[in-house]
């Protein structure tokens, strides 16, 4: 069995962070995955920038980080793996949406199963230079937020 726990860091507790917890639940199901224990902390642009220009070196926002931790534990009748954090920015996620022109609902569930992906030990390259990417990350990505397509993390946009 799998845990999701999700948090905040300067931002409010959003309503939808169990749906959160249970999309993300859904993606490790599909990785089958067993006995993870993952973190998901959401924050603002201020917050992950200054983990970005730590852990990264790199002094600006960022969409979403994933801290690997990779460690088993030891509990009770079994092992728990502690996979590592994923942080998204609430600001990032907003700005990501108008800018891809896609609901915050779907960019969301992208940065989620992109952060799980990362956990998981895949990565891709930021800037290729023969320009063919090994895109396989990519591509499970958008494979498995096809596949859980009819979910939602969001509630509906009200409509006027």
């Amino acid at each position: 069995m799998n845990r999701i726990e999700v948090s905040v860091e300067e931002v409010p507790l959003p309503a939808w962070t169990g749906k959160l917890a249970a999309y993300g639940l859904k993606v490790l199901d599909r990785l089958h995955k067993d006995n993870w224990d993952l973190a998901i902390r959401l924050c603002d642009n201020r917050y992950i920038q200054q983990l970005n220009a730590r852990y990264r070196n790199r002094d600006e926002p960022t969409d979403i980080l994933s801290f690997a931790l990779g460690e088993t534990l030891e509990e009770g009748e079994g092992a728990r793996y502690l996979p590592g954090d994923i942080l998204i920015s609430l600001d990032a996620l907003g700005e990501n949406a108008r800018y891809f022109q896609v609901s915050e609902d779907e960019e969301l569930r992208r940065l989620l199963i992109h952060g799980i992906l990362h956990l998981n030990g895949m990565d891709h390259p930021d800037e290729p230079a023969d320009g063919a990417a090994d895109r396989s990350m990519l591509r499970l990505q958008e494979d498995l937020l096809s596949a859980l397509g009819g979910e939602r993390i969001l509630p509906p946009p009200e409509v006027p």
